[in-house]
């Protein structure tokens, strides 16, 4: 503490020391201050002596109060240590009731004039303030008086009732940084989220100087650190002079110079190929700094190098040093890349959806080789798909083990959390010809551990009912490989046929998920079928019933390149399916049953995609009028040619009912137009099928129309109206169908 700041404190103690009663010296000197120039000093016998005044040559003296030594031995020591409680101060004298006479004898008196302000000493009586204003006499207003309606504030007034001025925008600049920043700039603007409207002038303001500093930060991550930027309000009056003026606010930015990279320095621990960081970071000597630049080439550093033996890498702080003269930037990347690691073995803790038998069925890589978290993702994707885990997460772990190449081995801890393994589902749909149809199913995906699912389903319409119960085991002894048994009844009753038919199907198939969608597909199998349907003899000219026994070996071999499987939008596909069968009615006859089916998927813009269909199909080796109704080719209705009704394209006998073929082609053309979640798809559709084993295209119908789709998180929601463009005497006019999923 210095002598300056302890005469202060000190100053400041005596002004306490003043107000709680102390009246010697204290109370002196605060008379004398009070004192006018020119007041003539007191006489008689309280009159001060001369030695008591100050002694001083000029009365503009700078002189101390109290000599510094005098008051530096008063103080008492003092501790070194700042953080020593304080010191317990003395207590003060009790004020009394009444001064000394011996007090009162020396106090200088103070004429009474009319500029000295009077002063009361402790004890004495205040002289009386004048008569009292009756309205002080009176009793306080009850409470319950008051009006306690809390007061409007400024957030409870409605928008219709605030004051509300409007204005207009302009930038100025921003286009000398680039085509793409001014459009960005208004997408974050302050004065643009205002529409326009505001409360007053200095809203507008407050808004405008956002918006300088956001112009700022966009032309700074361009690589412009030079960049400044200035907002202006002026007024536009209106035409109209009846209406208020408007307001402009104009934004004017300076890029000012680009920075570029002057030199690139990454600091890592050497890597197997060598350099392996630097070749994975995309920037150069010249680049600008650019902020989405650079933080996308350290990015690519983090995702490349997990996929080349390196699952621990960590990107440290970027420096970038700028150099204002020249205009540059030095740039350094600390990377810590952790350890060259390979696979392995996988653990598993949590829940035991999964033992770990079962989950070394999923991998697709094996112990010792390279880590490529590609392949931890991939387990991952495979695990999700099973849908019987509400979580479940794959990472690596290092071990400590080293590998005779050098590289250190990491398992893979697998994470399960058990999900919900029952489910239920189902489809409603309606067709012109095939009339109303819901489909409903139940299924319990572990019911026989691991992935032994047992699914029952029923379908109820107003031309077929049917149940049916499936056990399918899915990842059977190998990844992707499902097995499935199902055994089921049912009745169709449609115009080419009424039929009960009951079956037994074994099928093996590697199929694609909603999840993991893949290039190629196919399943084989067996199927028993026993059915009794009616069908037209021609020899007798009328509807007869007939039993029929089946054993097929039903096959598909599918190619998909598109995006989705439920709304693919670019790509293709190509399906054959191959199916050989003998049917025992009265006498063995084998035949075979094939059908190849091709589509496209052309995205012309975001929003349109044209869709198209070609499919042939040829049953060899039998007469049509030996193969079971249900067994043979129809054209006709949703899935098929639509303005046309369920299986009624092809061959007629003579009471107009469709009779099939055993040849089938078909073409469709659409183009799909989305905007939201909602879309509109115009079509057209040819086809027929024919009574001999080739198809032809000399006798093709046509039908038209449009239909409507709505998205959903599970696929579109179909409706399409469609009328036949060369129809046939009985055809209708217009067909209806509405279904889940695309038409093709």
């Amino acid at each position: 503490m210095t002598a300056s700041n302890r005469r202060h404190h000190w100053l400041a103690l005596a002004l306490v020391a003043s107000t709680t009663g102390f009246t010697g010296g204290f109370a002196g000197l605060a008379s004398a201050q009070l004192a006018k120039p020119g007041t003539a000093p007191a006489k008689g016998p309280d009159a001060p002596k001369p030695s008591d005044q100050p002694q001083s040559n000029d009365p503009r003296s700078d002189a101390p109060i109290v000599p510094d030594a005098e008051f530096d031995s008063a103080l008492p020591p003092l501790s070194g240590d700042l953080n020593a409680p304080l010191e317990a101060m003395a207590p003060l004298p009790a004020p009394t009731t009444q001064a000394p006479a011996q007090t009162r004898a020396q106090a200088p008196a103070t004429p009474a004039t009319a500029t000295t302000p009077a002063t009361t000493l402790a004890g004495d009586v205040l002289p009386p303030t004048g008569p009292s204003d009756p309205q002080l006499a009176q009793p306080l207003t009850p409470l319950s008086s008051f009006d306690t309606t809390p007061l409007q504030t400024a957030a409870d007034i409605k928008d219709k009732d605030a004051p509300e001025i409007r204005y207009e925008t302009a930038t100025k600049g921003l286009d000398k940084a680039g085509d793409g920043l001014e459009g960005e700039y208004k997408a974050l603007s302050a004065l643009a989220e205002g529409k326009g409207k505001a409360a007053n002038a200095t809203q507008v303001a407050a808004r405008a100087r956002e918006d300088e500093a956001l112009a700022v930060r966009l032309l700074k991550s361009l690589g412009y650190y030079d960049a400044t930027a200035i907002s202006t309000i002026e007024t536009i009056p209106d035409a109209d002079k009846t209406k208020p003026a408007r307001l402009k606010a104009t934004v004017s930015a300076q890029p000012g110079r680009l920075y570029s990279l002057s030199s690139i320095t990454v600091k890592a621990d050497a890597t197997t190929p060598p350099d392996l960081v630097r070749t994975q970071l995309p920037l150069k000597v010249g680049d600008p700094i650019e902020a989405a630049r650079i933080q996308g080439a350290e990015a690519n550093v983090s995702l490349t190098l997990p996929q080349q033996g390196y699952p621990f890498v960590k990107i440290g702080e970027r420096d970038i040093l700028l150099d204002d003269q020249t205009p540059t930037g030095a740039y350094t990347l600390p990377v810590d890349t952790g350890p060259r690691s390979s696979f392995g073995q996988l653990r598993t803790e949590g829940d035991p959806v999964f033992n770990l038998e079962h989950l070394n069925l999923f991998p697709r890589f094996k112990s010792g080789e390279l880590y490529d978290n590609r392949m931890t993702d991939d387990l991952r994707d495979a695990l999700v798909a099973t849908s019987l885990f509400s979580t479940v997460s794959v990472e690596p772990v290092r071990t400590g083990t080293i590998n005779p190449d050098g590289t250190e081995q990491v398992d893979l801890l697998v994470r399960q959390s058990e999900g919900k393994p029952r489910s239920l589902g189902g489809n409603v749909g309606f067709s012109t010809g095939q009339g109303f149809r819901a489909e409903g199913t139940w299924q319990h995906r572990n019911l026989f551990p691991y992935e032994g699912a047992l699914i029952a389903s029923v379908i109820a319409g107003t031309q077929e009912q049917g149940l049916a119960g499936t056990f399918r085991r899915a990842n059977a002894g190998k990844r992707d490989k499902t097995f499935s048994l199902t055994a089921g009844a049912n009745h169709s009753n449609y115009d080419a046929y009424d039929a009960f038919t009951t079956s037994v199907g074994v099928r093996w198939s590697y199929d694609s998920t909603p999840i993991w969608q893949k290039p190629l597909t196919y399943y084989y199998g067996g199927e028993l079928v026993g059915t009794n349907e009616s069908v037209y003899d021609f020899t007798q000219g009328k509807d007869v019933r007939r039993t029929y026994g089946i054993v097929a070996l039903p096959g598909q071999v599918k190619f998909d390149r598109s995006d989705s499987l439920l709304n693919p939008t670019k790509g293709y596909r190509l399906t054959l399916n191959l199916s050989p069968e003998t049917s025992v009615q009265g006498s063995v006859k084998p035949y075979v049953r094939t059908m190849i089916e091709g589509t496209f998927y052309y995205p012309v813009s975001s929003s349109i995609v044209i869709a198209g269909r070609a499919k042939a199909g040829s049953i060899q080796g039998v007469d049509r009028d030996d193969l079971a109704p249900s067994r043979r080719y129809y054209g006709g209705g949703g899935g098929s040619v639509r303005g046309y009704g369920y299986q009624r394209l092809g061959p007629f006998d003579p009471n107009g009912n469709p009779v099939g073929g055993r040849s089938l082609n078909e073409f469709a053309l659409e183009a799909r137009y989305r905007f939201g979640d909602y879309g509109i798809v115009p079509f057209i559709d040819a086809g027929n099928s024919y009574e001999s084993s080739t198809p032809n295209l000399s006798s093709l119908r046509y039908g038209a129309g449009i239909g409507g789709r709505f998205y959903t998180s599970f696929g579109p929601m179909r409706f399409d109206v469609a009328t036949p463009l060369n129809p046939r005497k009985g055809d209708g006019k217009v067909a209806l169908y509405i279904s889940i999923g695309q038409a093709f």
